[in-house]
């Protein structure tokens, strides 16, 4: 058997075991959940940049809401209007 040929095949099996592996922990892994559940109020989320050195950077604080509708109207471009 010509050695890459054998690499070849190698490669192959490595890769076909690897997609079936992510497959079967996909399948068999408890669904997460992701975000939050929907409610009143918003979320507020730290930002902090520091660029180094004295005096560098910048804080700020994001309202996000806890509504999907109002989180959909707040990304609604101004151009487009918030329908109601």
């Amino acid at each position: 058997m010509d050695l890459g040929f054998g690499i070849v095949i190698g490669i192959a099996i490595a890769v076909t075991l690897t997609a079936l592996l992510a497959w079967s922990r996909s399948q068999n892994d408890p669904k997460s959940k992701r975000g939050s559940l929907p409610g009143r109020g918003h979320h507020t989320i730290h930002a902090n940049y520091e660029s180094g050195g004295a005096g560098g950077g910048h804080t700020t604080q994001y309202r996000v809401p806890k509504d999907p509708q109002d989180y959909a109207k707040a990304m609604m471009p101004k151009s487009k209007g918030n329908a109601k």
